[in-house]
């Protein structure tokens, strides 16, 4: 039995899935693709958790972070534009990310990552000094990140930058003139 343990307690079979590192049980460390699959399960992990925090599929789709000189965009497009039920999960989740953000609450990107991003502490500290817009499109929408003070867009870049990783949208890590 993969992963799992199974023990008779009083004449009844009793099965326990208990937490086994696949390695350990499978040897798949001598596998020549592991790092591959520990990857795409990593990624799947978080795509799981993507949609469960965004509340639409992640593999519908896409998902763009732009950095700018006063800060940034998280922009979120329908892979199919005649998909109207995720373009409108799209905007819903973007319209409640622009608020949550604006009042300090990165609840959504802290469970999606399973960490406080990168940028968010001083993002909560000077919330007061951002600007969160959302902007509508016709394929989805976008929050525009905006302030005047530096260190509000340096944490603001820092965020986006983790955002470009994890999500590996292959987006410029600096800011556009």
């Amino acid at each position: 039995m993969r992963n799992g343990r199974s023990f008779v307690a009083a004449g009844t079979l009793v099965v326990a899935f208990l937490p086994v590192p696949v390695s350990a049980a499978s040897g798949m460390e001598d596998c020549p693709m592991h790092a591959q699959h520990a990857s795409s399960s990593g990624h799947q992990h978080q795509s799981d958790r993507g949609e469960k925090g965004m509340g639409f599929s992640q593999e519908k789709t896409t998902h763009h972070f732009a950095l700018a000189r006063d800060g940034g965009r998280i922009q979120v497009t329908a892979n199919a534009t005649d998909d109207q039920v995720t373009v409108e999960q799209v905007r819903s989740h973007l319209k409640h990310i622009a608020v949550a953000f604006r009042e300090g609450d990165f609840a959504i990107p802290m469970f999606v990552h399973e960490q406080t991003p990168p940028g968010v502490p001083a993002m909560k500290r000077l919330r007061s000094a951002i600007s969160y817009q959302y902007e509508g499109r016709p394929d989805g929408g976008a929050v525009v990140i905006r302030s005047k003070n530096p260190e509000a867009i340096a944490a603001v870049q820092e965020f986006l930058r983790f955002q470009i990783r994890e999500h590996e949208t292959g987006d410029p890590l600096q800011a556009s003139p």
